[in-house]
């Protein structure tokens, strides 16, 4: 698997009708920060087109132990064009999933591999015509991290399947990272109202872009500046990035061939567990009311740990349009109401790796959350990625 931080790989909502633009550069819908690469979706795929050699659409889902085959049937979507189908989950409960997953996809899709660490699970479907013919060398792997979570079925850990597909050799981890706050509970942040015209500043702070600030203003007056340095709520971010770093590099570490052929596409999927933080949950929650959820990506953990080269170096991800996709009351799109009252955090997530040495294009179509299912505390997250051969 190699350095994490260079190459990892070297071992109902609203439902969109996506048509197909030729594939090709993402610099103009690309931002960079830092390890990460924000890539903003063009919502257009036309799979009856050749524009591409291989379109993945990939879902993870936190179920909390709870499923019904109306909500698989909403994850996998009644739309079905595409080659690969990638369906990450965690929390499993102690049903067949798998039996559920191939009933809501019976007309199109057949299974070609899964890999199960107790309630950590990951499934790979492809098309019914002629998959078994572009599928080559399959290989499954696990990893776990944490103590006993896999006896309330919240198994920590990572499950990988690396395969080659139509000529491209794709690795898939899906992950559920802890969500262990800190053990010293620290000092209490420092509250203090927000002076008239000041802006949240970097790394502890939300700032306003110019196009937002006159709608933003009304509901910035009403934040409070938050000491981030001393939040004892904001998890503990580096078990997390030594959990990531760990997976990394044990997944398929083991018989490893030197000179076996690298990855050229890596996919990571599931609850990561960062969190939205040095922000008070009701500020935050004001934003997403008023639509303004996006100012809240200044506060996400997982962009800030990629700014610092501690994580996903060289990775790409949709831009976070989608409200954030934890913690909701069950039964519900109401954020927590519990005594603890989380901050609404981007857990769930979806990103993505093309090796630069794979002569590869690629095209993110779609990268959402499905707001419908509602018997988890967690909404899916799905994207759709298209990927074409550069020709020489």
């Amino acid at each position: 698997m190699g350095n994490f931080l260079t190459v990892v790989h070297s071992c109902k909502g609203p439902i969109f009708k996506l048509k197909r633009r030729p594939v090709g550069s993402m610099n103009d819908l690309e931002t960079n920060h830092g390890g990460i690469t924000t890539v903003r979706a063009d919502y257009h795929c036309d799979f009856s087109g050749s524009s591409s050699d291989l379109c993945v659409c990939i879902v993870t889902w936190n179920m909390n132990g709870q499923v019904s085959y109306e909500d698989i049937e909403q994850l996998v979507g009644s739309n079905h064009e595409f080659d690969l189908l990638v369906v990450g989950l965690q929390e499993v409960p102690r049903t067949n999933i798998s039996r559920l997953l191939q009933a809501a996809l019976i007309e199109t899709h057949i299974l070609l591999g899964k890999a199960i660490m107790q309630s950590l699970q990951l499934y790979v479907f492809g098309p019914k015509m002629n998959s078994q013919l572009f599928v080559n060398e399959l290989k499954v792997d696990k990893y776990g991290v944490g103590g006993f979570g896999g006896l309330i079925r919240r198994k920590k850990g990572a499950v990988a399947i690396n395969l080659i597909y139509k000529g491209i050799r794709m690795l898939f981890i899906c992950c559920h990272l802890s969500e262990k706050m800190d053990s010293q509970p620290g000092p209490r942040p420092s509250l203090s109202p927000r002076p008239h015209g000041a802006h949240w500043k970097h790394g502890s702070s939300l700032v306003t872009p110019k196009s937002n600030r006159e709608e933003a203003q009304n509901t910035m007056n009403d934040l409070y500046v938050v000491n981030c340095d001393c939040v004892a709520h904001a998890g503990n971010v580096e078990e997390r990035n030594w959990q990531c770093r760990k997976i990394s590099g044990s997944l398929f570490s083991k018989n490893k061939n030197p000179y076996g052929r690298p990855v050229q596409v890596t996919v990571w999927l599931g609850d990561l567990n960062y969190r939205v933080h040095g922000i008070d949950t009701h500020p935050a929650r004001n934003l997403i009311h008023k639509n303004l959820h996006k100012l809240l990506t200044r506060n996400d953990q997982l962009l800030q740990e990629a700014d610092r080269g501690q994580i996903f170096r060289g990775y790409c991800e949709g831009t976070l349009a989608f409200k954030p996709t934890y913690k909701y009351n069950i039964g519900s799109s109401n954020y927590d109401t519990s005594y603890k009252v989380r901050v609404p955090s981007w857990t769930d997530r979806i990103l993505f790796k093309i090796e630069e040495s794979s002569k590869m294009s690629k095209k993110l179509h779609s990268y959402q959350s499905i707001e419908g299912i509602c018997s988890s505390d967690h909404k899916p997250v799905k994207a759709h990625l298209c990927l074409q051969a550069i020709k020489q």
